[in-house]
Formats: structure tokens, C-alpha cells, sequence
């Protein structure tokens, strides 16, 4: 099989950050696909499943819920537990500015964690809303003052 593009990355070198990690064509649309990196890899310190799983709940409703809502294709996690995907229509100055809106929301989150109920979802228990916010006020401060030159591998 072909080495897909994103285990081509030197996850050795890679920082937290906000990475275009592809962009495709559908139909005539250009789709891109970001790496919201919150953790360096393999340095030990990684997204707790609860805080990724809150993270996700809270950042797609968001973004489903956004000015941009139409142009967002998914958002989810890396098996990895570095970080996200968000695949959209959004250049990158626009998903840079809505990423950095989502990571404030989720830091500042309260209340019910939307989906978190055993009809929503299917390990609706495995919450952590605290270290869903701890992790997005770091990130917060990963991204801040970033451009769309930051953008590259």
C-alpha cells in the first residue's frame, strides 16, 4: 500500500499548532483538511480519551452551530491522542480564525456537554469537561498570534 501523506509528516519535529494537512477537490470545490495539533507527539503527554471525547461533543456543535456551519465537513479526533481533524470548504485564514474561535468557546465552556446522553452517544459517560477546558486554554495559547505561513508542515 502507499504511504498516506499525513504519516509522511516528521512527527518528530511537529510542535502544537494548526496545519492544512491536505486539500482535495469535490466536484469542483477545493476541501481542506486540518491538523489542529494540541500535543506535541510522542513526548509522553497526550489528550486524555475523556477530555478528546468533551472536546469533540462541544468543538462540532460549535462548528455546526457557527456562522460557517454549511462549510464544515467533519470534525474529530486522532487516534493518536495529539489532536483533531476539521475537514471544510474553509481557507485557511477562515478556518484559522474559526479554530482559534472554537478553542476559546471550549475554554470558557459551561453548562451540559452537548450529546452527553445514552441516546446521543455511544460512551456518553466518558466526559471531562475540566480537562476539556485546560486543554483548549493551552491551545489557545499555542495558536495565538499564528498566520496562515504557520500553517505549513
Amino acid at each position: 500500500m502507499q504511504k498516506i501523506a499525513s504519516f509522511q509528516v516528521d512527527h518528530t519535529v511537529l510542535m502544537p499548532g494548526l496545519y492544512l494537512s491536505r486539500v482535495d477537490t469535490v466536484a469542483g470545490t477545493p476541501v481542506y483538511t486540518y491538523d489542529i495539533r494540541f500535543k506535541r507527539p510522542n513526548h509522553g503527554d497526550y489528550l486524555t480519551p475523556a477530555a478528546a471525547h468533551t472536546i469533540e461533543h462541544i468543538g462540532a456543535t460549535w462548528l455546526r452551530n457557527s456562522p460557517r456551519k454549511d462549510d464544515i465537513v467533519y470534525f474529530g479526533p486522532m487516534g493518536c491522542q495529539t489532536g483533531f481533524y476539521l475537514v471544510t470548504t474553509c481557507a485557511q485564514a477562515d478556518a484559522l480564525a474559526l479554530v482559534q474561535q472554537m478553542a476559546q468557546f471550549i475554554s470558557q465552556f459551561q453548562g451540559a456537554i452537548p450529546g452527553a446522553s445514552a441516546v446521543e452517544c455511544g460512551q456518553y459517560l466518558l466526559q471531562d469537561l475540566e480537562g476539556a477546558r485546560r486543554e483548549a486554554t493551552a491551545y489557545c495559547k499555542a495558536i495565538q498570534g499564528i498566520t496562515t505561513k504557520d500553517m505549513d508542515y
